[in-house]
């Protein structure tokens, strides 16, 4: 207990960072996410009393469903297309300066959402949408880089994860105000939907505070003795010399920051990439969207009145926020390969129940109350699995050259394929029903093993002795040896101006 007490004095400027960042950073994006469902159905009275003033006839069915549709992906559409310019604006102005912009975005975001009732506006509140998924593009990518770069070796697990709690903490947020009982009004939906703006607002007051990542000050700009300083900032005092040795050895390793094309061309990169593919895929792919799709059914199938239910949607929020939790909690010990490869095969076994549990829940009653045991059973496996562990695999997997390039990358995956599973999920849910999870079951086996033969453990290592695992990894030993030479000579040419 002393030393836990000794620990929180000592990093206490670093918690109160990463408090800092995960309220202005994930945590609007999981509330973004799941908000807009709540006041829908007044969102599309007034589109149509909106278009009724303008044209004097009401929207056609058909029209306003496209038109609702694409006020909701649009978000995706925006989050796109920040991950796109994400990797330039942290290189060339660092994380703390884009997540000030960030928050400028966001302000000024809310504010025309806000006002698009009284202006009588759906272009404001498509905008809106369009601009909030932009800020949401930026924040992907460089909340987690900030977090996991300010943080000491031995608390890098927990900084890492954090984005993943923040983000879950943001999906609960949004079901609270969104309930009747709160924002989730005719009158108040503006509101819900600008509240976001508190976050930002609340970032952008205190970030200035906190020094840039020592990463970044050491190998981008070459000022060490700002590196050092952030260091004693965040950490306490003392010289932190095997940190800044580590982050010497890496500047050693590569002198210039790469390009999008650089990383894709770059062989000896190649199994990193491949990890950060499999990772994005096993997010979009595990299931997670298809159990949240199947609770209110299998809430009402279970006999639970209506008004109920959407406080049991809440507390399966709360099962998935409290695992992400216990995942940064228990990561520095577990490890994150571990939690990947037991996390997948826990919910392969969970889905497989799940699919037999729906298939029979009309023929046997009790069959449903199973249903909704697995359906939180699963949503904490994925919670202190995937979920909270593959940010921080993302982040360590790639050195301080690579990171930017890498997260953009793999963001703009994570739109694209939130996009695509969000066009093509309702059509394989009819054609399938409960047997969509099969396909899930595969991914998440594939995902296992693919984590389990490739990805070495990165707990309490260097990004030199990662590096150093990869190259001697599976991928590697397969390669000839002409090739291996071949990608490290270009690899070299990257690392010099």
């Amino acid at each position: 207990m002393e030393a836990l007490r000794s620990q929180l004095v000592q990093y206490r400027m670093f918690f109160q960072m990463i408090l800092v960042l995960g309220v202005g950073g994930t945590l609007s994006i999981g509330y973004q996410i799941s908000v807009i469902n709540y006041p829908s159905v007044f969102i599309k009275r007034f589109m149509n009393e909106t278009w009724f003033e303008r044209s004097g006839s009401p929207l056609p069915k058909k029209t306003l469903l496209f038109l609702w549709s694409f006020i909701v992906s649009v978000y995706g559409v925006g989050g796109f297309l920040g991950c796109l310019g994400s990797g330039y604006l942290t290189v060339k102005y660092g994380k703390k300066v884009t997540m000030l912009g960030t928050d400028l975005l966001v302000l000024a975001t809310a504010v025309l959402v806000g006002c698009s009732k009284a202006a009588k506006s759906l272009e404001m509140l498509l905008i809106g949408r369009l601009l909030f998924g932009v800020s949401a593009g930026f924040c992907m990518t460089a909340h987690p880089q900030y977090a996991g770069e300010v943080s000491p070796k031995k608390l890098r697990g927990f900084a890492n994860a954090t984005s993943a709690l923040f983000w879950s903490l943001g999906k609960s947020w949004g079901q609270i105000l969104g309930l009747r009982d709160c924002l989730g009004t005719d009158s108040c939906w503006p509101l819900l939907l600008a509240f976001t703006g508190a976050g930002a607002l609340l970032q952008l007051l205190t970030l200035p505070f906190f020094p840039e990542s020592p990463p970044y000050l050491l190998i981008q700009k070459g000022d060490e003795g700002s590196c050092l300083k952030a260091m004693q900032q965040l950490w306490g005092p003392g010289g932190h010399q095997e940190e800044l040795r580590a982050l010497k050895q890496e500047a050693e390793k590569c002198c210039r920051v790469l390009s999008a094309r650089e990383l894709l061309r770059d062989g000896s990169l190649r199994p990193q990439l491949h990890v950060l593919i499999a990772a994005v895929l096993t997010l979009q792919l595990c299931g997670i969207n298809a159990v949240y799709f199947y609770t209110f059914e299998v809430f009402r199938a279970a006999g639970f009145e209506e008004g109920l239910i959407s406080y049991l949607s809440l507390g399966v929020g709360f099962c998935e926020l409290f695992s992400t939790l216990l995942c940064i909690l228990t990561i520095e010990r577990f490890g994150r390969r571990t939690l990947l490869c037991q996390g997948c095969g826990v919910m392969v076994l969970l889905l497989c129940l799940l699919t037999a549990t729906l298939s029979l829940q009309n023929k046997y009653h009790w069959m449903s109350h199973c249903s909704v045991a697995l359906i939180f059973l699963f949503v904490f496996a994925f919670g202190i699995g995937p979920n909270g562990a593959i940010t921080s695999v993302m982040m360590e997997i790639f050195s301080q050259s690579s990171r930017p390039a890498a997260f953009m990358i793999g963001g703009c995956l994570n739109w694209a394929g939130l996009f695509v599973i969000g066009i093509t999920f309702p059509f394989a849910v009819k054609g399938l029903g409960p047997f969509c999870f099969l396909i899930f079951m595969v991914v998440l086996v594939g995902s296992g093993m693919f984590f389990y033969l490739f990805l070495p453990e990165t707990k309490g290592k260097s990004i030199v002795e990662i590096t150093e695992e990869f190259n001697t990894s599976p991928f590697q030993r397969k390669l000839p040896a002409v090739l291996r030479t071949g990608f490290q000579e270009d690899h070299s040419a990257y690392t010099s101006f």
